[in-house]
């Protein structure tokens, strides 16, 4: 039995190394740049993988909206177990071009595309035992949509001097259209810089506005699928006569006002400056004062007499005042 140990042991040996080994690595490919496909027509999504397709071997695709996470994509179509099912909002609209996809490529045919469909599809290839890799392909579908007709509208003061603003936009197209605003007849070039306009907004602005800048102005929104247009005009007018004397008569009134607050204020601060500062102590006497009980009379003799020998009073010249208080007995 020794010469059987030898070959036991290499075929042992050869199917653990079989076992342990690791199966094929599923390896999917598709288109590295975006895809695009007018609105209504037929788009087809190609999507290549290389693996041993065995009895475990399943396909999905599914599609997710922009501007979402990959998980939350929703299944389009799968292919398991020999049959093909379409499931979703696309199933009548969705088939693969190979079936039953086994030969290595699985692409995805979607017929009158909608704006709706502009997103990410993702192609995944399920084949137990290979598991060594994720088997997804990701591509990138814009459907492409015509600007429809844009919407013209205008904002602010459309008077002689004042400024104005037109607005231009479209509710649809894909790519993102573009806006052009074309001024129709053979009125006179506006002065440059007068006339400012952003392709991206739609907006054009109109400053310094003269009776020259009336007319009718057209809004031509374009992109890779074609164009639409909408006019809108202008009318500017002169300033109204009320307004003009109305603004006249309030800056007279005004310049009225301040002048006589000057003045005012001019006649206060002399007047301030004139008025004597005298001020009086509650102990401070004048030489002038006329003393209590003594009436002015008296005073005003007194001072005539100043100067002459002195005399003594008569009872003539001299008035006293009479205490008002009773006397007590």
């Amino acid at each position: 039995m020794a010469w059987l140990q030898g070959p036991f042991l290499c075929g042992a040996l050869l199917g653990w190394v079989c076992l342990s080994a690791p199966g094929l690595a599923v390896e999917v490919k598709v288109p590295t740049e975006p895809l695009s496909a007018p609105v209504g027509k037929t788009a087809e999504l190609t999507c290549s993988y290389s693996t041993s397709v065995g009895d475990n071997f399943a396909l999905e695709w599914s599609f997710v909206q922009p501007g979402r996470p990959v998980s939350s994509s929703q299944p389009i179509l799968y292919f398991t177990n020999g049959q093909l099912y379409p499931t979703g909002s696309k199933a009548e609209r969705a088939s693969l071009l190979q079936n039953p996809p086994t030969g290595g490529v699985a692409t995805l045919k979607l017929t009158d595309v909608h704006p709706s469909d502009t997103g990410t599809y993702l192609c995944h290839v399920n084949n137990p035992p290979d598991f060594y890799t994720n088997g997804l392909g990701l591509i990138n579908l814009t459907v492409l949509v015509p600007p429809n007709s844009p919407s013209c509208s205008q904002s602010g003061q459309t008077s002689v001097g004042g400024s104005a603003a037109l607005r231009c936009s479209s509710s649809e197209g894909a790519p993102r259209p573009v806006y052009n605003w074309i001024r129709l007849g053979s009125s006179p070039t506006p002065p440059p810089g007068s006339m400012v306009q952003d392709e991206v907004s739609g907006q054009l602005i109109l400053t310094n506005l003269s009776l020259a800048s009336s007319g009718t102005y057209r809004c031509v929104a374009t992109n890779q699928m074609g164009s639409a247009s909408c006019e809108l005009t202008l009318s500017v007018t002169e300033p109204s006569k009320g307004r003009v004397a109305g603004a006249v008569i309030g800056v007279l009134l005004g310049v009225l006002f301040l002048s006589v607050a000057v003045f005012c204020l001019i006649r206060f601060q002399k007047d301030r400056r004139k008025k004597p500062k005298e001020t009086y102590g509650g102990s401070d006497l004048r030489e002038d004062a006329t003393a209590p009980g003594i009436s002015e009379q008296t005073s005003v003799r007194a001072e005539s007499n100043n100067g002459l020998l002195e005399r003594p009073p008569s009872a003539s010249t001299v008035t006293t005042t009479k205490s008002k208080l009773p006397m007590l007995v």
